[in-house]
């Protein structure tokens, strides 16, 4: 560990990210942090998240995690925003990865659809809403609706490994 201060151990620096979605993911990820919260305090450096705190900064992330479908154009923007400023993205959640069931509005009907175009124009959505998949590359994804805790964590633990922060499983 030449070059890093003694005492001082590197932390995954993670953003997570939610756009439309029912946010059970996020809930999943609040309940993983009880049972985790010990062992993360020391291994992850929240940079971004703002279901914990109400300052954030996404720049220097080593892994984004992203939850939802995108609806907006804003929405594509940040996304963009977001895997500029991370090594690594992770999807989370159904919406994220296929875009169901937050894009249901997809499959309305023609009146229907007539019917909510003041909304989508006064909102800036995008004609249908559509996976993350569609903007940016991504490197990994975990599904489910809400995602499956255990490949989360599997999943989180490779990059704590991929990054340095620790060993992975079996070495």
């Amino acid at each position: 560990m030449a070059g890093r201060a003694v005492g001082k151990r590197k932390k995954l620096r993670i953003g997570w990210f939610t756009f439309t979605c029912c946010e059970g993911c996020a809930t999943v990820f609040v309940e993983l942090m009880n049972d985790h919260f010990k062992e993360w305090r020391e291994q992850i450096d929240f940079r971004h998240c703002r279901i914990l705190k109400s300052k954030n900064d996404m720049r220097g992330m080593d892994l984004a995690i992203v939850e939802g479908a995108i609806a907006s154009k804003d929405d594509v923007d940040k996304l963009k925003t977001i895997r500029r400023n991370a090594k690594r993205v992770m999807i989370v959640g159904s919406c994220a990865i296929n875009g169901m069931p937050a894009a249901l509005r997809n499959n309305f009907d023609a009146k229907k659809m007539k019917e909510i175009q003041p909304i989508l124009r006064k909102f800036g959505h995008l004609p249908k809403v559509e996976p993350v998949v569609k903007f940016i590359k991504v490197d990994s994804q975990v599904p489910g609706c809400p995602m499956s805790d255990k490949m989360f964590l599997a999943e989180l633990g490779g990059y704590l490994a991929e990054f340095g922060v620790k060993s992975a499983p079996g070495e």
